[in-house]
């Protein structure tokens, strides 16, 4: 006899003669894994690669938000990094896909929900708290080139693909609904703006015109008191400082003190266009309520494979575990040597 020695011969041939055990506890373990997949809770999961929107799918909040931008344009407010349109919305709307609330009143208003509440304050909130993780977003990564993608867990493959669908199209509404608020406020911002622009270049005209009023009726003056009833200088008219304007004699003054007060105050061409942008900012913005933010790169479709349970791979598990335990009591079973 030598000690700590291994009869493989006698091990197989135990095994062997154990083989019903061996088969049988696996398949038992098989069948009870197979009866778990029936019963255990499914998990299907649909996936959706988004990228940011064209200018046709902005529509007209895309020209009045460039309307707006040409107002900065103008005044010299805009910043040299300024993103386009396109880029803004589609950070709005990427910043309400992987928003907690966002998920949170999406499962609020599905009935998906609703028919799984057993009306249990805590049982609800838990089970609030499973679909909220049930959409996971992940954030895409220009050096990797891949792009934004989110992902929806239900328990059929129907549901998880009208439902990831149903998601994307709330968190586009829910940016849509932000960015209209962010373009109305922007406008009444833009309106207040121009209003006092327009009111500082009327004011600026109107000091302009009283000074050249003032001027030509106290040259008026002189020229009557002097008797002064025709020109008495060569210089043109508009180069003659105010202090000699009376040297143009009464007829002329007369007619140009006339002159000014038909005309009135002069403006340039910026008080004609701030006055046309007042009159478009006055009418204020149309706001369309369902422009899409986003564009698919892949549109959600329903699974055709199932995340959990995974049948083929827990008999593999279960049954290989099962042989092995077999194989134990086999080995337990057999006849002492004495």
């Amino acid at each position: 006899m030598v000690d700590n020695e291994l009869d493989i011969r006698g091990l197989f041939r135990t095994l062997w003669q154990g083989k019903l055990w061996i088969i049988g506890v696996a398949a038992l373990f098989a069948a009870v894994a197979l009866i778990y997949t029936f019963f255990a809770k499914q998990e299907w999961s649909a996936n959706a690669i988004t990228d940011r929107p064209t200018v046709n799918m902005l529509g007209g909040f895309y020209s009045q938000q460039q309307f707006l931008r040409n107002l900065d344009l103008r005044s010299n407010m805009l910043p040299v990094d300024q993103p386009s349109v396109m880029d803004e919305a589609y950070k709005e709307f990427i910043m309400q896909l992987s928003a907690y609330d966002t998920r949170r009143d999406f499962w609020l208003q599905t009935d998906y929900y609703k028919q799984r509440q057993v009306g249990n304050s805590k049982v609800d909130a838990a089970l609030l708290d499973e679909v909220i993780d049930n959409i996971q977003f992940t954030a895409g990564d220009a050096t990797r080139n891949t792009s934004d993608s989110v992902k929806l867990i239900a328990e059929t493959a129907a549901d998880a693909n009208n439902l990831l669908r149903q998601y994307v199209a709330f968190a586009s509404q829910r940016a849509a609904s932000h960015l209209n608020e962010e373009l109305t406020g922007a406008w009444a911002a833009r309106t207040v703006q121009m209003k006092a622009q327009v009111k500082r270049q009327e004011a600026v005209a109107k000091a302009i015109f009283d000074r050249k009023v003032h001027s030509v009726e106290q040259a008026l003056k002189i020229a009557q008191q002097q008797n002064i009833s025709k020109s008495e200088t060569e210089i043109p008219a508009d180069e003659l400082p105010d202090s000699e304007m009376f040297m143009l004699g009464r007829p002329m003054l007369q007619a140009r003190l006339e002159s000014l007060q038909a005309v009135g105050p002069d403006y340039d061409i910026d008080y004609d266009q701030n006055r046309a942008m007042l009159s478009t900012l006055n009418v204020g913005p149309t706001l369309d309520a369902r422009f899409q933010t986003y564009r698919y790169l892949r549109t959600p479709e329903e699974p055709v494979k199932r995340d959990s349970p995974r049948r083929a791979f827990l008999l593999i598990m279960w049954g290989m575990v099962g042989a092995l335990i077999g194989a134990g009591v086999a080995l337990a079973r057999r006849p002492k040597l004495l």
